[in-house]
């Protein structure tokens, strides 16, 4: 399955998606209010399927007029959105993972309503998009291939209208490759320090943008609630935002791509960012490495590159890679350079750890001597 994004022009009709798509957030809630209910007076979990028939009944009602907006379909749609909700926050009560159920959502901050074979119509070549019998014209930045699936109307917090089509698009067929490998570690000075020394420093999108972000914070806070002059200066400050988040996903797409076409097999840490972020904060969210192994994954699977996840619990900063002795000094993060007591060997911790992780992936363990 492949997803195209596009975004489409502004025009007055976009009134109308933001009507359906309020529309589909009182769906939601309604829909959340009945599940809620019936788990309250008989103890289990509401079918589907039952709650479908039910929004189908409610239609001919004029108080749930808003049910015709939108599609049949997509009405369908957010009532399987809420039970796979339910049944991954059961699934993880079962597994005793710390969750919550389903909430209710501000109708004002529902994104989305999505819409399966019904509902929309889609001419390339005129770059027209009907959903629900008006034309919409839309940025195209490329060609569709494969079946089109599902299409998906999203807004985001600028007021923006995209568009989500996902399509059946044929496996790309990847000839066999001999290129090289390399080992990454992933860390706070530099984004990613290379094995062979090829490392790649971050711009730090966020922290870039630092001054003019508080800046537009201070001036929405002066603002009276409820007034134009805060919903403008609202819009500014997500204007920043999504600048910085723009700027770190083209820098991610790009740097995954380069290093899909440069190297064969790529051999990072898995890294318990959760963690990372409660100690170090907004930096973790400014590098934001679990976004990066994400589109990395993506790109390799179009090049045919192979990823190789090491353990976290792999001590990597602390095994010479020479000689594979182990340092539990260098358990402290403030050790940069260290020498290793065996063979004498110095290392920088991160270059270190970097080549470690090469071999652990590979399955070639580091050279130890006899005893």
């Amino acid at each position: 399955m492949k997803t195209y994004c596009f975004k489409l022009y502004k025009s007055e009709h976009n009134v109308k998606l933001h009507k359906q798509i309020s529309a589909a957030g009182l769906t939601y809630n309604h829909c959340l209010s009945l599940h809620n209910r019936y788990y309250k007076l008989f103890g289990k979990f509401l079918n589907q399927n039952k709650l479908k028939k039910h929004l189908t009944k409610l239609k001919k009602l004029p108080k749930f007029g808003y049910l015709l907006e939108y599609g049949s379909q997509a009405v369908q749609d957010v009532a399987e959105r809420i039970n796979r909700a339910f049944e991954l926050f059961f699934s993880n009560f079962k597994r005793k993972v710390r969750c919550s159920p389903p909430k209710f959502k501000k109708v004002r901050r529902y994104r989305s309503f999505t819409l399966k074979q019904a509902g929309w119509k889609l001419d390339e070549d005129s770059h027209i998009l009907t959903i629900n019998g008006q034309n919409y014209k839309y940025f195209q930045s490329r060609r569709i291939s494969g079946k089109v699936k599902t299409v998906t109307v999203k807004r985001d917090s600028l007021g923006d209208i995209y568009v989500y089509i996902v399509t059946d698009a044929k496996k790309i067929e990847v000839e066999t490759r001999t290129g090289k490998s390399v080992g990454f570690d992933f860390g706070l000075k530099k984004f990613l320090t290379a094995s062979d020394g090829k490392d790649v420093t971050s711009p730090l999108f966020f922290a870039k943008n630092s001054k003019a972000l508080a800046q537009a914070s201070r001036e929405l806070s002066r603002k009276s609630k409820g007034s134009n002059n805060r919903r403008r200066a609202r819009l500014k400050l997500a204007r920043l935002h999504k600048k910085a988040a723009n700027q770190r996903h083209d820098f991610h797409f790009k740097l995954a791509r380069r290093l899909c076409v440069e190297y064969d097999t790529i051999c990072i840490e898995d890294l318990n960012v959760k963690a990372m972020q409660r100690l170090y904060g907004k930096k973790i969210s400014d590098l934001a490495f679990s976004d990066f192994v994400r589109i990395l994954k993506y790109e390799a699977s179009k090049f045919g590159t192979l990823i190789v996840e090491v353990g976290r619990f792999f001590a990597s900063s602390q095994l010479c890679h020479c000689c594979g002795e182990k340092n539990l000094q260098v358990k402290n993060l403030k050790v940069r350079q260290w020498t290793c007591p065996k063979c004498g060997a110095e290392h920088d911790r991160d270059r270190n750890a970097a080549i470690n992780i090469l071999r652990e992936g590979l399955g070639q363990r580091p050279l130890q001597e006899t005893p």
